[in-house]
């Protein structure tokens, strides 16, 4: 099934390690119809040494279309076999972590963001990729890595990996990596935020698409990101943090669908039919606690939400309750029906346009220097 079964990705949500699992998944697709949900990244490895239990990485119910496949990895026969392996579940498109700063992935795996220090070997990853799949393949990385962060560097980066593989669109998360030990929750706020250079790419590479990331938290900002010129948006935390307010403006903000009618209540019945009919799937898991992490914002900001957290957690210890239903049976109670039956809001859109100092600190464009030299460096 191929991605051009759907509207583009203008709004994405990022990979996230133990978040956007397929439960997030489950619950972000009854909320928005349009935007294009990410796995968590999976290593190559992973899927190669666990070819007879795949379901447990790769499985997602066919409601998740458009739904990328993000895998990570070093290794070029094993990210060929792991493609091969990923095929039969219909991932619409595949993405390529060279973004992630976590020193279990950068430092002892040697992938992740430490692959943007390797253009080459990322553009025949790609290639690999593209050879074994007939979806459309990414990438997504970081601005730069440590003191390799400056503009030219970056364009550097993309201008080999694009001219040397298949790879035509980049999400770009507009902070560098730090390698030197701090954790990468870290690497999500201490490096600023260089919108700047998002947008130079977009100016120096006509031909490219590209994603911004990083720091966007409302609907209007994606918005005006999208005004700016970024082909597309990614959001990641906020996502997370209120999936209900964010999620549900998509649709009709970004992708001029018709104000939703939906509520909470009527997104809470159809999720606990999934969460039942998933729990024990493997073994012991996943547990109700797994199945239920996505809701645990989903009343954020609203009245009742610290109750409902308090009773969910004692709910966790109850071995009575054993079922996603008697789950929220217990707890619901402290939510009032004004919030499980109110409509999404429509958010606002025309706010500052927090990108337009972006524009003004663009560095001069990007010249590759000695074609050659670069395209066989």
């Amino acid at each position: 099934m191929g991605a051009t079964h759907y509207l583009p990705p203008w709004f994405s949500i990022a990979p996230m390690m133990e978040f956007t699992d397929n439960h997030y998944r489950t619950l972000a697709r009854l909320i928005t119809k349009h935007a294009w949900l990410y796995t968590e990244m999976i290593a190559a490895e992973t899927i190669v040494y666990q070819k007879g239990n795949l379901d447990k990485y790769l499985a997602f119910n066919p409601d998740q279309h458009p739904i990328v496949l993000q895998i990570g990895g070093s290794d070029l026969t094993n990210i060929g076999k792991a493609i091969q392996l990923a095929n039969p579940y219909g991932y619409d498109e595949i993405n390529f972590n060279c973004g992630c700063p976590s020193p279990k992935v950068a430092g002892k795996g040697c992938f992740g963001v430490r692959l943007m220090l390797d253009p080459k070997f990322v553009a025949d990853a790609m290639s690999v990729i593209s050879a074994n799949t007939d979806v459309p393949v990414t990438v997504k990385c970081r601005i730069g890595v440590d003191d390799h962060d400056s503009y030219n560097e970056l364009c550097d980066f993309i201008y080999k990996v694009s001219s040397q593989s298949p790879t035509k669109h980049f999400i770009i998360h507009s902070r560098k990596a730090l390698l030197n030990g701090i954790s990468p929750k870290e690497n999500r706020s201490i490096p600023p935020l260089k919108y700047e250079y998002f947008y130079a790419l977009v100016r120096d590479f006509p031909d490219l698409q590209f994603t911004i990331n990083g720091g966007i938290n409302t609907v209007d900002e994606v918005h005006t990101a999208r005004m700016e010129g970024a082909h597309g948006v990614m959001v990641g935390r906020a996502a997370c943090k209120d999936p209900w307010n964010i999620l549900g403006n998509i649709d009709s903000a970004i992708y001029g669908a018709p104000p939703s009618s939906l509520t909470r209540r009527q997104v809470l019945e159809k999720y606990q039919v999934y969460g039942d009919s998933v729990l024990g799937l493997y073994g012991p898991n996943p547990n109700i606690r797994e199945v239920i992490r996505p809701l645990l914002n989903f009343f954020y900001s609203e009245p009742g939400n610290t109750l409902w957290k308090r009773k969910a957690d004692a709910a966790f210890m109850d071995p009575k309750l054993t079922t996603i239903t008697s789950f929220l049976e217990e707890t619901l109670g402290s939510i009032p029906d004004s919030v499980l039956d109110a409509p999404i809001s429509e958010a606002a859109i025309g706010f500052p346009d927090v990108f337009a100092d972006a524009k003004r600190l663009l560095p001069p464009p990007y010249v590759a220097e000695r074609e050659e030299e670069l395209l066989y460096a």
